[in-house]
């Protein structure tokens, strides 16, 4: 099976490692050959170091791996795709170009996940011509550890296309909950809202990120606190998120924090800048 992942980000990145560690040939799109280059090692290093945390599963040596991978930045090799997995940024511009570019090149059997947390599914297939073929996808990241991915039917998405959906994620060993096709769907709606009001209660100086966190981790049991996470995510990428559901929803309760928004003004975007409410080392 072949499949287009455009982006080479981290979420593009993941994506990529997932399908082709699954023995799928992937094509993987980005803007600039440095930007490829870049995932070409990461993804080495990442496949190289995979079975320190899948211990049951055999890795394959890296090479072998990555010989299934074609690094590009053009949509040529798309003509006989059978998915199509979209991973840039969560912008309508942006996305809109993409797709007007992917029908210019992929077979109208191609079926397009959209991994996206907050744009709409019914939005992006009207602007195909295979609105039936379009699906969301939201992988978690990082992908290659999370077995469970949110799935949005929009209000076209057929039922072979989740069923096929499905059963590629099957050989990527991740399950699908599928929702429907609301702004944040269920995901971003909630855990959004809970990043927020932690930076407000920060921003109030009730308690350090440490003590949010600490509450959320040692007293009800979640692996990592809102503020971790909000970090991991990367704090441009939560304010914009909240933006798109205050746009959205016309809802004051999407208002993003003003610490939020002048962390991302100063650059502390979290673990990808090295600082955000946590200092985070950059690999």
């Amino acid at each position: 099976m072949k499949v287009g992942v455009i982006g080479a980000g981290v979420m593009g990145k993941g994506v990529a490692q997932s399908l082709a560690q699954s023995r799928h040939n992937v094509v993987l799109i980005d803007v600039s050959d440095e930007v490829l280059d870049q995932a070409r090692t990461a993804l080495f290093t990442n496949i190289r170091f995979s079975g320190f945390y899948n211990k049951d599963t055999e890795v394959e040596d890296p090479e072998t791996v990555l010989s299934r991978v074609e690094f590009t930045t053009h949509y040529d090799s798309l003509g006989d795709a059978d998915f199509i997995i979209e991973n840039v940024p969560e912008q309508w511009d942006v996305k809109k170009e993409v797709y007007q570019q992917l029908e210019n090149y992929c077979p109208d059997s191609c079926i397009y996940l959209v991994n996206t947390s907050c744009i709409s599914i019914t939005k992006v297939g009207s602007i195909t011509k295979r609105p039936d073929k379009v699906i969301g996808v939201h992988f978690m990241n990082p992908v290659p550890l999370k077995p469970v991915v949110e799935a949005i039917q929009g209000y076209h998405t057929s039922d072979t296309t989740i069923e096929a959906t499905r059963s590629l994620l099957h050989t990527m060993g991740k399950e699908a909950i599928l929702v429907q096709d609301l702004p944040g769907f269920v995901s971003n709606r909630i855990s959004h809202l809970l990043m927020n009001e932690a930076a407000f209660v920060v921003q109030d100086q009730v308690a350090s990120p440490e003590e949010v966190d600490d509450i959320f981790v040692k007293c009800f049991g979640h692996k990592m606190g809102p503020l971790h996470t909000a970090d991991l995510i990367g704090l441009d990428t939560v304010v914009h998120s909240l933006d798109v559901l205050y746009e959205s929803y016309q809802d004051p309760k999407y208002r993003v924090c003003p610490l939020l928004r002048k962390m991302v003004d100063a650059g502390l975007l979290g673990a990808k800048s090295g600082q955000g409410f946590f200092e985070h080392v950059i690999l």
